[in-house]
């Protein structure tokens, strides 16, 4: 039994890096070993010149090893950022860094982030703040990366015209997001954990709009790898079966306070690092890792770049809102609509709004697990339509649906909550 009068055991910022670092390591060894560096180095190309746009598989595109390789490095080179600046690593920031880990594997790259980042930085300048105190937002706001690589790789626009052209889009996106995700964040109340894809969803859909008034409209696109299962589960699962090793190392008290995380909403902003400690954070996102994992083979679906990056977005929040109780009944609900509408909960779409609605969890987490269940089967019809406002340039599609059913249910509960309690309150 857990004793309360001893604190969580938390690592310092510098250390969490170096969990983070030994991670993306992990995914760059891994690549090497199953491709080779002359089939990585070929595939890279592929990947760093392509258009983005939702969805495109860079397992597919440019194989295992090229993918691992570009997500590992970008994500030291968040790690870097984060290391340089001083800046603290928070649950949110565990959160962000494994998000660059995930999308860079279907999105994200090693050429197409560097605008929007450039944005952030100029917009910190602006206010005189440090850049350090803004990284979340940046590397979170990296989901419109795609807008970069369309404009930049457009066939219909001169190279002297689609540079700078996209160079600038990057900028002013990453620029003007701290302040639109700050306003918000308020529309939802903390109830979507994905603020950052309500916010690029929304400033995508503005960019598309103006670029599709002028001519310049985006093709769809998907490449999605279907046979790269067998190669990926194994190491998805030593990866978390090693974070859940991590938390019994780093705090022998860590299985006692992941029950009281267990029970904790999820609410954002809640860094489960600050208040449970580092351990039972690590075993937390190990759970869910193989959790969310184990759903995915257990429905007989692919593994693969987008479906990996979705999981380790769940991965990645389980230090900032998310675990098994509260994630549960909003997968349960995506399933249990897709099924009422005789639909393939196997395809590629309903795949990524089952794991992706995990954004909900506060909903279930604050409201029981009804409401979970609730949001979970809005959610999944919400996905399936969003994503023609933004032309697939949004990376983080699921989050923008996410916030329009957060903003429409979490004040729906709240008042009926409210009611029952104050039918059932004590009577004076």
């Amino acid at each position: 039994m857990t004793d309360e009068t001893v604190p969580p055991q938390t690592l310092s910022s510098q250390t969490r890096l170096l969990f983070v670092g030994a991670l993306a390591l992990a995914f760059i060894g891994f690549g090497l070993f199953v491709s080779g560096w002359e089939e990585t180095l070929a595939g890279m190309d592929n990947i760093l010149f392509a258009r983005d746009t939702l969805i495109t598989d860079y397992v597919e595109l440019g194989g295992v090893g090229a993918a691992f390789l570009n997500a590992g490095l970008l994500t030291i080179i968040a790690a870097g950022f984060y290391w340089v600046t001083g800046a603290t690593v928070g649950g949110g920031a565990i959160a962000a860094l494994l998000l660059v880990l995930g999308f860079a594997l279907f999105g994200k790259n090693l050429l197409n982030i560097w605008p929007i980042l450039a944005g952030v930085f100029i917009y910190s300048r602006f206010r005189g703040e440090p850049f350090g105190n803004h990284l979340n937002t940046a590397f979170f706001g990296c989901a419109l990366a795609p807008v970069v690589s369309e404009v930049l790789f457009s066939t219909s626009l001169a190279p002297m015209i689609s540079i700078p052209l996209g160079v600038m889009t990057g900028i002013v996106m990453g620029f003007i997001m701290p302040p639109v995700a700050a306003q918000l964040f308020k529309a939802h109340g903390g109830y979507s954990l994905y603020n950052m894809g309500f916010t690029a969803g929304l400033i995508g859909t503005l960019v598309v709009a103006i670029y599709i008034s002028y001519g310049f409209v985006p093709e769809p696109v998907f490449i999605w790898a279907v046979d790269k299962t067998w190669q990926l589960t194994p190491f998805l699962m030593v990866c978390f079966g090693a974070m859940i090793v991590a938390g019994r190392l780093v705090d022998r008290e860590c299985f006692g306070r992941y029950r009281d995380l267990l029970t904790r909403p999820g609410q954002s902003p809640t860094d489960f690092a600050a208040t449970c400690g580092d351990g039972a954070v690590l075993v937390n996102m190990g759970v869910l890792g193989v959790l969310s994992t184990g759903y995915v083979l257990a429905i007989d679906a692919d593994l693969n770049g987008p479906v990996i990056g979705a999981i380790l977005s769940i991965v990645g929040f389980g230090a900032f809102g998310k675990h098994a109780f509260n994630c549960t009944p909003v997968v349960a609900g995506v399933f249990l609509a897709t099924v009422l509408k005789q639909g393939d909960p196997t395809t590629p779409g309903v795949i990524l709004a089952a794991l992706f609605s995990t954004t909900l969890a506060p909903i279930s987490g604050s409201f029981g697990w009804y409401w979970g269940i609730v949001a979970g089967m809005v959610h999944v019809s919400a996905a399936q339509t969003v994503g023609v406002l933004h032309g697939g340039l949004n990376l983080y599609n699921n989050g923008f649906a996410a916030g329009f059913v957060a903003a429409t249910i979490a004040p729906v509960a709240l008042a009926i909550q409210a009611r029952f309690t104050q039918q059932t309150g004590p009577k004076i």
